[in-house]
């Protein structure tokens, strides 16, 4: 197939690439940077150059590469604003939802999370409503995050991939992510609140896969949900940092994820399958 990836180089799309590529997909990357062309050249794809907030130049792009299917994977996540990422993922899937049906694509696989379903008792499941009466500054990503699934749905064909919490290279949670010189700084501290990991492998293998599901949203997370003053202490260990301080409590819908539709209704089984031994290898 022809698959059009848009966020080619983020770090989910630096993964993915080679796993569509060694599947014989013919990949168009978008980027936003010309320079970064060589990179996806290099992985096997052919680089298409776009800004998600350039409308027009988001609809040339998937008129001139005729996809079979497109790869939302669009964050803006390198400066830490909620607003920034919020932005894009409501006008740039717009942007990217119009374009790919005037081009005549039915299928889109679109990045969602896994962490904003409304406050409740155990890991949450698909069924359950996402937190629409959030305060802010929590409202801002639920908003982006539900424009950007309305508007997926919109689609012929759709899965909404809500990815737990990524870890792995490239990552906020590498040994040199910006989570990592927090935690090394003593800024974080070990809480009741549940958290959903997801290796970045897992998730990009998770959207190769996704070509063949029914539509749909369905979590990807990894079987292990566990409490901060459980994994925070591992992680810190992992990356070699001072033991963190422990508080009770927990945020607004810090309670995990399931991923039992994945793997009884998709067929879907993480790599990694625990955070914890993830952070000891992988990180």
């Amino acid at each position: 197939m022809k698959i059009f990836l848009a966020g080619a180089t983020g770090v989910i799309g630096r993964s993915l690439i080679p796993l569509l590529v060694q599947e014989g997909h013919k990949v168009f990357g978008m980027i936003r940077d010309e320079s970064q062309a060589r990179a996806i050249i290099k992985m096997g794809a052919k680089p298409v150059i776009a800004d998600a907030f350039d409308r027009d130049a988001v609809f040339t792009a998937l008129q001139e590469s005729q996809p079979d299917v497109v790869i939302h994977q669009i964050t803006s996540l390198s400066g830490g604003s909620s607003v920034d990422n919020a932005k894009i993922r409501i006008e740039g899937t717009e942007n990217l939802v119009d374009a790919a049906k005037s081009a005549g694509v039915k299928q889109m696989i679109a990045q969602s999370i896994s962490w904003a379903y409304e406050p409740g008792e155990g890991p949450a499941t698909e069924e359950e409503m996402l937190d629409i009466t959030a305060p802010y500054p929590r409202k801002t990503t639920i908003e982006g995050i539900m424009k950007l699934e309305e508007k997926v749905s919109q689609m012929p064909e759709f899965v909404i991939l809500r990815y737990g919490t990524l870890y792995g290279p490239g990552t906020w949670y590498a040994k040199d992510g910006i989570f990592a010189d927090q935690v090394r700084r003593q800024e974080i501290a070990a809480t009741d609140g549940v958290v959903s990991f997801l290796h970045v492998d897992d998730a990009a293998r998770a959207s190769l896969l996704a070509l063949e599901w029914p539509s749909g949203s369905v979590n990807i997370v990894d079987d292990h949900p566990a409490s901060g003053n459980v994994w925070l202490p591992v992680y810190v260990s992992t990356i070699g940092a001072p033991h963190p301080s422990i508080q009770t409590g927990s945020n607004r819908g810090e309670r995990g994820a399931s991923n039992t539709k994945a793997r009884k209704e998709y067929g879907w089984e993480p790599i990694h399958s625990s955070w914890s031994n993830g952070f000891e290898h992988n990180l």
